[in-house]
């Protein structure tokens, strides 16, 4: 099946990944021939250092925290209208670690233009990203409401939140 990307200015739709990354968003990555993606609800879009710049949120007991300590790149991709519940149920619930949610999701992957992580076919509206800085977040900083609610201590999955600050060095919809 042909497909064309069609480039786009990533602030075009700033608003639309702001209004929507709650309903559910893929971020996808690789490494080691392997590509995995995942849900993400959090997500900023913004200018830091002059440069346009995407940050995910990625807790680092996840699998994807691992994908991109390996490869510091990834894209965001986003649906033009409501994300697929069964898309959704499948990457936001499962491991890539044991399992290819990609194939398991009947998703399309999309050759990449300037990074090594391809876009999805499916969520077409796709930024590409380099990781230029990440940080830890210090889960004593937090709030005692939402370190009680969403960083119970010890708990191996429910772990901290490393922010990935992603320059993006290219946005397209895939057509």
């Amino acid at each position: 099946e042909e497909y064309m990307n069609r480039k786009i200015d990533a602030f075009d739709y700033s608003t639309h990944f702001t209004k929507n990354v709650m309903k559910g968003f893929l971020l996808t990555t690789a490494a080691d021939s392997k590509v995995n993606t995942m849900v993400i609800g959090w997500g900023t879009v913004g200018i830091q250092w002059g440069k346009p710049i995407c940050i995910v949120y990625v807790r680092t007991s996840r699998y994807t925290h691992e994908m991109l300590d390996r490869n510091p790149e990834f894209t965001v991709n986003m649906p033009l209208d409501q994300p697929d519940p069964e898309v959704i149920r499948i990457c936001g619930r499962k491991s890539g670690k044991d399992t290819d949610k990609i194939a398991e999701a009947g998703l399309t992957l999309i050759e990449p233009e300037c990074v090594s992580v391809p876009g999805i076919r499916e969520a077409p509206v796709t930024f590409e990203c380099k990781v230029i800085y990440r940080q830890t977040q210090d889960v004593n900083a937090y709030p005692p409401e939402i370190r009680e609610r969403l960083y119970p201590e010890n708990d191996p999955v429910n772990t901290v939140h490393t922010a990935f600050y992603g320059e993006i060095v290219n946005a397209y919809i895939a057509e």
